[in-house]
């Protein structure tokens, strides 16, 4: 092969740049040297069916490239782990995920049930996620939105991973009166808020400079207040254009004007709630995608959707979203933007032929399924490296 690899773009998406640059300058910054370790999470649901969709996407990619890919298979995780092991996740893959990150690997992972995200999350402090909304072109006229409301839209939402509401101490007690009830119990401290603050911030500083952060200030006001005083302590580093909104409000705006937003953060639960609604500015949850991230560079790579466990099996999950976040991967992890741009290219000329699962069909559409999609994009993306390609690009 020969020439310079020339890649197609959708021009309604932004240039990527690596997100995580954002991060602590503690972080290990990838340098694109070296093979590439994956450890893979199948997961349960759909889950083997997306991954092996986006797998099949890797090899293709490996195939026509000098560097080393070299990937990793764990074992059961979520509901599957807990009813098999006692929890959602186990020693066994503790330690799988620990020999990743050992040789500055990256976890690929499928949607795993129980307090499967949450524990492993807090077991290597991913303290921040990525979830970028940018929607494609392609897909105009498909969704529950309006074409034009959706055009240029550029948003990256910011969700402080391992603290608030999905952290603490619960349970069910009684009160006075033998009267049964239950009881949570959280926190956030003031050096876990300005961690992630400060990231969200540096990243609109490095886009178009406005931050937006999403609270909750009557309705919980202490926490409010804590991450309010921990905004005035990054804004002092970082000059950029803040808006406070109250949760509630940040989601209709989401929707009724995306165009306001450019990075948007908030705490644990709220962020939760701020992607998923985002994923409807995507078109379907089936195509949002996502990472997390550790201060010294330990990254999981997961979908924006769970276990779908009444379409598995069934070859009707989009496995779009996966095959994204594998881009991400490329890109965040091993600072290999070419096999991202490319991959985002296949996924965009198939969508872009009509080609679509059910979630994201329009009027004129061939409905296929998960299978067929992936061996769609696989087959586009050989053509599109074949045609101008060379092993230096992508090497």
């Amino acid at each position: 092969m020969s020439g310079n690899l020339t890649i197609p773009r959708d021009e309604s998406l932004p240039v990527m740049s690596r997100l995580t640059d954002s991060l602590p300058k503690t972080s290990v910054q990838r340098n694109g040297i070296g093979a590439i370790v994956v450890g893979v999470l199948p997961g349960e649901g759909i889950g083997n069916e997306v991954v092996s969709a986006a797998l099949d996407v890797l090899n293709v990619l490996s195939s026509v490239t000098d560097r080393k890919i070299e990937v990793r298979t764990g074992g059961m995780i979520g509901s599957e782990a807990r009813r098999s092991a006692g929890k959602s996740l186990t020693d066994e893959t503790i330690k799988f995920c620990e020999s990743v990150f050992a040789e500055r690997g990256a976890l690929f992972c499928g949607p795993g049930g129980a307090r499967f995200v949450y524990d492993l999350r807090a077991r290597f402090d991913l303290f921040c996620k990525f979830t970028p909304l940018a929607p494609m072109s392609t897909l105009r006229d498909t969704g529950a939105l309006r074409p034009d409301q959706l055009d240029r839209v550029n948003i990256i939402a910011v969700r402080e991973n391992v603290g608030g509401a999905y952290f603490g101490q619960w349970g069910r007690d009684n009160d006075a009166q033998g009267r049964p009830g239950a009881y949570h119990r959280f926190e956030y401290r003031l050096d876990q808020v300005t961690r992630i603050l400060g990231v969200a911030a540096r990243l609109a500083a490095q886009r178009r400079g406005k931050l937006s952060v999403a609270l909750k200030r009557e309705g919980v006001p202490t926490i409010s207040e804590l991450w309010i005083e921990g905004l005035e302590h990054v804004r002092r580093t970082n000059p950029v254009d803040v808006e406070i909104l109250d949760i509630d409000n940040a989601v209709y705006q989401l929707i009724a004007d995306p165009h306001r937003f450019d990075v948007i953060v908030s705490s644990n639960m709220f962020g939760d709630i701020l992607a998923d609604c985002g994923s409807l500015l995507l078109g379907s949850r089936g195509m949002s995608y996502s990472g997390n991230f550790s201060g010294d560079g330990k990254a999981v790579y997961q979908t924006g959707h769970g276990a779908a466990f009444d379409i598995a099996g069934t070859n009707t999950a989009n496995p779009v979203g996966q095959i994204l976040s594998m881009a991400m991967m490329l890109r965040e992890s091993f600072a290999w933007p070419e096999g991202a741009d490319v991959i985002r290219a296949a996924v965009t000329t198939i969508l872009a032929q009509g080609y679509r699962t059910r979630d994201i069909a329009g009027r004129d559409s061939q409905i296929v399924g998960t299978r067929e999609l992936g061996l769609r994009i696989c087959d586009t993306l050989h053509s599109l490296i074949g045609k101008d390609a060379c092993a230096q690009p992508l090497s």
